[in-house]
């Protein structure tokens, strides 16, 4: 995918100018990074310009709508057992969505050549491909071990960072890495059981689902800069198709017929509830495509990790789950790695602030 390589696409802001803030099309070094120590502190990363208030508001937004439909998404599927159905109904409202704000005048269309369509239709496959793999691998690998092996996709995406863009980050940054994968990993611990093929498919998974959430962040703060209503209305269609087909290779549609057939699913209710499912989607979409742009592709791996301990928390009040000491301590210990990254993200934007040099127009 092109959006991958040091070497940005043509900006198309000068087509479109009415559709991107000067921090847009401005503060972005990544996109002009030449992998030099130099080059890495002469301009602000676009996360350390946005205000701590405004990335804290979509963070928290974002941590409450994530934690919300995982929830939902549990109840919902211990009825509706067809994920790629679910994925489908999700995506095909967030195009719904984003086509009726696109009419209500929130956003307008850039102008995009073949190029940036071709990167969005790769973008689409590397997102379908994702799930696809995670799905694939948890039928191949304990839970729990699935679950160990997604805390490391902030390494990952360091290292992605590294290799593609040359981007590196505080040694506190790094530091506070380890409590949040370790404190993690403690509290989605359980029976590890796997294969070979099951532990590759896992870590492939994983650097996908890293690869992913920077492309996302690229899309939005690189050259092309995409508003995050405008990338998601873009996305949404190429991949409700994609799950639909994967919908109908793995049997997901029969089965949904055959369950309606012998009423094991009430239609009213079950049409209501995945309604209601979508539409949370959607606004997770929207709040996940914002949070990103603004707060970064590293905090948005972090969060997750984060989101694990919140989960497991809230299951403890919702579902009345047991919480032995190995996980009550992991928690603890990944809201402190947490707290050092926030310290660590907090003295990275005064840092780069503080040497900040404006980008000639």
């Amino acid at each position: 995918m092109s959006l991958q390589s040091p070497e940005p696409s043509p900006p198309l802001l000068k087509e479109a100018p009415s559709l991107a803030s000067p921090n847009d099309a401005a503060v972005d070094m990544e996109a002009n990074l030449d992998r030099s120590e130099a080059a890495s502190q002469s301009n602000l990363d676009h996360e350390y310009s946005i205000p701590s208030a405004v990335k804290f508001t979509w963070l928290g937004t974002y941590f409450l709508l994530s934690l919300l439909l995982t929830i939902y998404n549990k109840l919902v599927l211990g009825v509706f057992k067809f994920p790629w159905l679910l994925t489908f109904l999700h995506t095909s409202i967030s195009a719904l969505g984003t086509y009726g704000m696109m009419h209500r005048g929130y956003f307008k269309l850039s102008r995009l050549g073949r190029r940036e369509n071709l990167a969005l239709v790769a973008f689409s496959a590397l997102f379908t491909v994702n799930i696809a793999l995670s799905n694939l691998s948890l039928a191949m690998v304990s839970v729990p071990f699935y679950q160990t092996m997604r805390m490391l996709c902030p390494i990952f995406t360091l290292l992605i960072f590294r290799a593609w863009y040359g981007r590196t980050y505080s040694t506190l940054t790094y530091l506070s890495l380890v409590p949040l994968i370790v404190g993690a990993a403690m509290t989605t611990a359980g029976e590890m059981k796997f294969s070979d093929a099951g532990f590759l498919l896992t870590i492939l998974g994983v650097i996908f689902a890293a690869l992913k959430t920077i492309v996302t962040n690229r899309f939005m703060t690189g050259s092309l800069a995409l508003p995050p209503v405008e990338f998601l209305f873009r996305m949404s269609p190429m991949a409700a198709a994609q799950a639909l087909v994967f919908a109908f290779a793995t049997g997901e549609v029969d089965g949904f017929r055959q369950a309606l057939a012998n009423s094991e699913m009430s239609g009213f209710a079950t049409f209501a509830s995945l309604l209601g499912n979508g539409c949370l989607a959607f606004l997770l979409n929207i709040s996940s495509f914002n949070t990103n742009k603004l707060a970064g592709a590293l905090t948005m791996t972090v969060c997750g990790n984060l989101k694990q301990c919140l989960t497991v928390l809230l299951g403890i009040f919702i579902f009345n789950v047991d919480v032995d000491l190995l996980k009550g301590t992991g928690m603890a210990i990944t809201m402190l790695g947490a707290a050092i990254y926030s310290k660590a993200e907090l003295d990275n934007k005064k840092r780069q602030q503080t040497g900040y040099k404006q980008i000639p127009q």
